[in-house]
């Protein structure tokens, strides 16, 4: 049975680590977004030099992340102290294995393996 969660408010996602971001829920207009960003144009563009299937999956986390991320916990300088939510703090944040991978589980893997039933 598919579960519809009708509401639109933004929720905390945990991503370990002390971690949390506060999120979107994500919808067809934001991937379609996404899609249109110009990092996913550009590696998408020529099938010759096309991102491989985990570049792409990278750039595509990040592009997301820059539309639903609307705060976020637990990030901070070297010195500890927070810091603020910027799309290049973003983009610093998905490049840690970690913090990538729980992204892409918790958050982007729930609407592509919708997805994917549906293709089946």
């Amino acid at each position: 049975m598919l579960r519809l969660n009708l509401s639109n408010e933004p929720r905390w996602l945990d991503l370990g680590h002390d971690v949390r971001l506060l999120v979107e829920p994500l919808t067809t207009a934001i991937m379609l977004a996404a899609r249109s960003d110009p990092s996913i144009v550009a590696a998408t563009a020529d099938a010759e030099t096309s991102a491989s299937n985990d570049d792409l999956a990278r750039i595509v986390a990040k592009a997301v992340a820059r539309i639903v991320v609307k705060d976020w916990e637990g990030i901070g300088d070297e010195d500890g102290k927070p810091l603020a939510l910027t799309p290049e703090g973003i983009d610093a944040l998905l490049e840690l294995w970690p913090i990538f991978e729980a992204f892409q589980t918790k958050y982007i893997a729930g609407a592509l393996i919708l997805d994917a039933e549906k293709n089946a």
